[in-house]
């Protein structure tokens, strides 16, 4: 029976540009993201990433 992926724990990563997203708990990280914020639900770790992700452009575009 497959796992329905509201029930999975996330972690939260971040990339070189300051973008956040979540990722399965149990995956390695894609290449190029860090994991820098909690593990838990899902709902849990998108408040985390809406309370410190306030400006959605790319670090690249904030410092030049």
């Amino acid at each position: 029976m497959q796992q329905n992926a509201e029930d999975w724990d996330f972690k939260v990563l971040v990339n070189a540009e300051e973008q956040y997203s979540i990722w399965p708990e149990f995956k390695d990280p894609p290449a190029g993201w860090t994991q820098v914020g909690p593990v838990g639900d899902k709902a849990s770790c998108l408040g985390w990433i809406e309370e410190h992700w306030t400006d959605m452009r790319p670090k690249s575009i904030r410092t030049s």
